[in-house]
């Protein structure tokens, strides 16, 4: 069975290494890099992203949108969210109403719609699933034990549940995809914040204060965009918050310590992709449109669009009703 993963990231990478544990799965990458084309023929691997990891025979790569897509049996798409409007249309020339698993999370910056909206206009496909949950690319390579939400179209879902989920990852169906999607993607944002509480010098006390208040600010938002409460709990929710908040691990969390440390963070974004800052601007404009006020969101924009002083995180937090 072949299996097309859109883009070649770390998380790509830990997907196809899921992926390549059924052996007669043949998993094909594709990239936009004839540079990471190449030195994957030679190498197997992608060292710049993972120096000691060399990957199975049954994953390949290639930089031929067509050749990756064509006559594949399921297509994850996992490339940063401002690319996904793109890729969808360089695709959709091939694509033959295949499956679609999105892992990618954040909002769509010009429309202002999970991306699930944007793949299922761009492709006019129904057949989409998401996936999210707590679950470093670095521990998906590595074996350890972790756990990801999958929700959408049914038979797409178990599709990726038979091929993805294996002795080391777990995949538990929910029915709200919307919610699982706002959860992928707003945690990025409220691990920024917890990350600028670390850089201030304040303790994980302090940190768990703004886990806990994130929490409702989450539900309600999931709630006012027609998802299901109880979706916080998932391992999309709770789970990938703690996780991404709580580490060093998350680029997220650690753009957010060099903004309560230094206050400078323009050369990190230079050379780290960080979800959160732009998935930030997007949900702010999202819930300003539609009327969803979270002030803790202001917040953080605030602090990192506007220069505000990050401290004011600590001081809206202590005077929250």
């Amino acid at each position: 069975m072949k299996i097309t993963i859109i883009g070649t990231g770390a998380y790509s990478l830990g997907i196809a290494m899921m992926l390549s544990k059924k052996s007669h799965n043949k998993i094909m990458l594709w990239t936009e890099s004839s540079e990471n084309e190449q030195e994957f023929k030679k190498t197997h691997g992608l060292k710049k992203i993972f120096p000691n990891i060399t990957f199975a025979d049954n994953v390949l790569m290639t930089t031929s949108i067509e050749e990756a897509i064509k006559e594949t049996s399921l297509i994850f798409i996992i490339t940063s969210v401002k690319y996904i409007s793109s890729v969808c249309k360089d695709m959709l020339p091939y694509y033959k109403k295949t499956p679609i698993s999105i892992a990618s999370k954040g909002i769509d910056s010009t429309s202002l719609k999970p991306l699930s909206e944007i793949v299922k206009d761009i492709l006019n496909t129904k057949n989409i699933s998401v996936i999210s949950g707590p679950t470093f690319a670095i521990d998906l390579i590595h074996n350890e034990p972790v756990a990801l939400a999958i929700a959408g179209n049914k038979k797409c879902c178990d599709l990726v549940i038979k091929n993805l989920a294996n002795n080391t990852l777990k995949l538990r169906k929910s029915t709200d995809l919307i919610g699982i999607e706002l959860c992928g993607s707003i945690k990025n944002v409220i691990a920024i914040a917890s990350g600028i509480i670390d850089g201030l010098g304040y303790s994980n006390s302090t940190q768990a204060f703004l886990i806990n208040e994130s929490l409702h600010d989450l539900k309600k938002i999931i709630h006012s965009l027609g998802g299901k409460n109880k979706t916080i709990l998932s391992f999309a929710g709770v789970g990938d918050l703690l996780l991404t908040c709580t580490t060093t691990k998350s680029r997220n969390y650690s753009f957010g310590y060099l903004i309560g440390s230094k206050g400078e963070y323009e050369e990190y974004l230079k050379n780290n992709t960080v979800e959160g800052y732009y998935t930030l601007d997007s949900v702010y404009k999202m819930l300003k449109k539609k009327g969803i006020k979270i002030p803790l969101i202001n917040i953080i924009y605030d602090i990192v669009n506007n220069k505000k002083a990050p401290e004011d995180l600590i001081h809206f937090l202590i005077k929250k009703p």
